[in-house]
């Protein structure tokens, strides 16, 4: 039973990968699901894409972030306009450097600007992350309070894991038997490695092409095993999670690639980023027999393949299988998250981002009167 009525909110994701802009209608009270509405999809042009790229790993005031924050809040603008009736909005914004522990981590678009140029003038919920990483968290990822709920609507009943293949991966463990994300137990969460974002800098850089579709370059390759050996001695995979990484975190692998035909390549970093999960299921605090995959990865059957080959007694599926919307999830998380956020409720926890206390993040931006 909710304690709330539940809110029709719009949740936007604008990911690693830098294809484009999802934003999708969640209804939520923050603590279950009710049911999920339309969805649309604004993809950002050719010279977007380089603008937002040229500003990866940049700060606020370094070059090229205001260019990159004005074509965020404008796709963002465009896409939320046309979606239909909603009563607020949860706004990602860009990643575009992620240092937690250091100097923080950056997500460019302002809510501010959206809550103003938005006809529906409803509440936005942005900043998500800047109060975890403040509070000693890595300030991701902040999927999990959802994953949560969405065990449960989809009834499931013993542990499963969500696994969302974007730019970066990252897995979540989810205990549906414990009724409540707070609780101890109910969730462990963490970024696996890279996934698909080296493939796709790859299939630009080489042939022009926005990603290895259907996983189809990478099957005609062969994994190089002196560098997935390498890789997998990278210092990331012997730290205990929670733990979180930045899109370009193993420049390395990306370095080693270089001399590997497009084929070769391709299968290198595809058999990387399984390998990548591979260990990370390694640190589940019961096994699963069910791992749900969200995100582009789940289309590549090269990748969803390896990670299943590697994975005894495990039911690798899309999220489809489960009736759910792999494309919008991350869109649809983000409005779950800002209902929690507008009823104070925590959004990233001990077991998910390594904050010594649960906490709440997010700003709430308010459009004029």
């Amino acid at each position: 039973m909710s304690r709330h009525g539940a809110m029709r909110v719009a949740g936007t994701m604008s990911g690693t990968s830098l294809d484009g802009v999802d934003a999708a209608i969640v209804e939520t009270d923050g603590l279950s699901i009710t049911g999920f509405g339309p969805s649309a999809y604004r993809p950002y042009s050719q010279d977007e894409r380089d603008t937002l790229r040229a500003a990866l790993g940049r700060w606020p005031g370094e070059e090229g972030v205001e260019a990159a924050a004005e074509i965020v809040e404008t796709a963002h603008a465009e896409v939320l306009s046309g979606l239909g009736p909603f009563d607020a909005v949860g706004f990602h914004g860009q990643t575009l450097a992620h240092d937690p522990g250091g100097r923080g981590t950056h997500q460019a678009g302002d809510g501010n600007v959206l809550a103003e140029v938005l006809p529906q003038r409803v509440p936005v919920v942005w900043d998500f992350r800047s109060n975890d990483v403040q509070l000693g968290g890595q300030g991701a990822p902040l999927a999990p309070a959802f994953h949560h709920a969405l065990a449960v609507h989809v009834g499931a009943e013993e542990p499963l894991a969500f696994l969302n293949l974007g730019g970066v991966g990252n897995l979540t463990w989810v205990d549906p038997r414990i009724g409540a994300v707070e609780e101890p137990g109910a969730v462990l969460a963490f970024d696996t490695g890279p996934a698909n974002a080296p493939v796709d800098d790859l299939m630009r850089q080489r042939l022009g092409r926005p990603f290895d579709e259907g996983g189809a370059l990478a099957i005609s390759g062969e994994p190089d095993e002196a560098i997935l050996s390498d890789f997998l001695s990278h210092p990331y995979f012997f730290r205990m999670p929670p733990k979180s990484l930045d899109r370009n975190d193993f420049p390395g692998l990306v370095r080693a690639v270089e001399r590997l035909s497009d084929a070769d390549a391709a299968a290198t970093l595809t058999a990387a980023a399984a390998l990548a999960v591979l260990r990370g299921a390694e640190h589940f605090p019961a096994p699963v027999t069910r791992l749900l995959v969200t995100g582009g990865g789940r289309l590549n059957p090269a990748l969803m393949e390896m990670i299943a080959g590697g994975l005894e007694n495990v039911r690798v599926e899309a999220v489809e299988a489960a009736g759910l919307d792999g494309d919008m999830l991350e869109a649809q998380a983000f409005g779950h998250l800002a209902v929690r956020v507008l009823r104070g409720l925590p959004t990233s926890f001990p077991g998910t981002t390594g904050v010594r206390a649960a906490v709440g993040g997010g700003q709430v931006a308010r459009p004029a009167a």
